[in-house]
């Protein structure tokens, strides 16, 4: 008696854990940041749900082994009885770990090739140039069917003999597809903005591409993710999510002082 009360009790205190952490939503996030575009969405449901399949097989698991422990504890010196085999159980605990696995694969290619996924016709397209060690974003826009830079940032890296450092920021529109190409004219390096809870190499001699569709404002960090070089850690950059109406008054500006600079020269 004393050992179920103090299973239920254990059992009622971690029901009420998960209840009191479910409210907060950094906690159903799972260490995740808080998404940012649709194909980010997509990705936290699917780490939300490999963790619960991996808590459901944990709690069977040490039911089972609280049941053994509890149940069938050693009472006298007669030894159990003795079995060869039990047919339904070992077909069970055979085929239900193939069946997790298959809805987890299932799950899994779904989503990726969700979001992989490239459109045709992206509303915005930006060249992405990864750099010892900084970044440049090139603005594309078809102008008489040819494809055209309408805008240009780039950043500064560290350099102790040159210009103070400066960190290129990304401005892209909401509720619009945005096309990402990444190319690389050194070594690899990896794009990576955490709230898009996505990265993607940038290799020398090949373009990697992605598209996502972002759903709230504001300023994101980015960052390289891959070891390139003495400076790695200081290639910075930042994603900067605004309305589509500022994202044209934005590529309108650039242009403007596009025109202005080459006319200076």
């Amino acid at each position: 008696m004393r050992s179920r009360r103090a299973l239920k009790g254990a059992g009622a205190l971690g029901l009420l854990a998960l209840t009191a952490t479910g409210c907060s939503g950094e906690a159903s996030r799972l260490g995740m940041p808080e998404p940012i575009s649709d194909q980010a969405e997509r990705m936290l449901k699917l780490w939300q749900g490999s963790w619960i399949a991996a808590f459901t097989v944990g709690a069977v698991v040490w039911g089972l082994i609280i049941w053994a422990v509890l149940f069938h504890r050693k009472r006298s010196e007669d030894l159990p009885p003795q079995v060869r085999y039990n047919l339904p159980i070992e077909i069970l605990y055979t085929a239900v770990p193939f069946v997790i696995i298959g809805v987890l694969f299932f799950y899994t290619a779904r989503d990726e090739n969700y979001v992989e996924k490239t459109t045709n016709n992206p509303k915005v397209t930006v060249d992405v140039t990864a750099f010892q060690w900084s970044w440049q974003f090139d603005y594309k826009e078809k102008v008489g069917g040819q494809e055209q830079t309408v805008a240009s940032v780039v950043g500064t890296p560290v350099n102790p003999n040159g210009p103070a450092p400066r960190k290129p920021v990304l401005t892209i529109p909401t509720g619009e597809t945005v096309r990402v190409r990444l190319h690389s004219n050194d070594v690899i390096h990896s794009f990576w903005v955490p709230a898009l809870l996505y990265k993607k190499d940038v290799m020398p001699g090949f373009t990697n591409e992605f598209e996502f569709t972002a759903k709230k404002t504001g300023t994101y960090e980015g960052r390289c993710a891959e070891l390139c070089g003495v400076d790695h850690s200081r290639m910075l950059f930042q994603l900067r999510v605004v309305t589509p109406e500022q994202y044209q008054t934005y590529i309108n500006n650039a242009k403007v002082q596009a025109k202005v600079a080459g006319g200076a020269q």
